[in-house]
């Protein structure tokens, strides 16, 4: 059947996304954080830009080691890099948002609540980008553990 073939497929691309997340790296977390740490800076007032900065860059990588941390005192055999290097990679959305939000605010589309929309597709998508390949180092009957610092460390960040 149709639907069975597209099934098939679609788990074999997945498992080669995931085999693929294993082979970790930190350049590409690293641009992502500046990139979103420069254009958060950017939009707040010019006295607070070093601060804003600061914060989303400390906050990334901190909030990053915090939820390896937890998730290895919960039994997972996820190591500190791949961590590092799929919450990073997952904050991309985040980027996105920011960006659109940057491009849009001088046009019709720059109120408040569309904002918040753009922000909370980020949210959705990076928790679920991070959270299948987190999940799959844990235990079941624990996964949910693992994750919720999950869905708090994107809360600060698009906060």
């Amino acid at each position: 059947s149709v639907s069975t073939e597209e099934e098939v497929q679609q788990d074999e691309n997945q498992r080669k996304v995931l085999q693929a997340l294993r082979d970790w790296d930190l350049w590409g977390p690293l641009v992502v954080c500046l990139a979103l740490s420069i254009l958060l800076s950017i939009r707040s007032p010019t006295e607070q830009a070093s601060g804003v900065f600061a914060a989303v860059f400390c906050s990334m990588w901190l909030g990053s080691a915090i939820v390896t941390v937890n998730a290895k005192l919960l039994g997972g055999t996820i190591s500190l890099f791949q961590s590092v290097c799929v919450l990073g990679y997952s904050v991309f959305p985040f980027v996105i948002s920011a960006l659109l939000i940057a491009i849009l605010s001088k046009s019709f589309l720059g109120h408040v609540w569309i904002d918040i929309l753009w922000v909370m597709l980020g949210y959705i998508w990076s928790v679920r980008a991070s959270t299948v390949f987190i999940g799959q180092y844990i235990k079941k009957e624990r996964r949910f553990l693992a994750v919720m610092p999950v869905f708090f460390y994107y809360t600060l960040l698009g906060w």
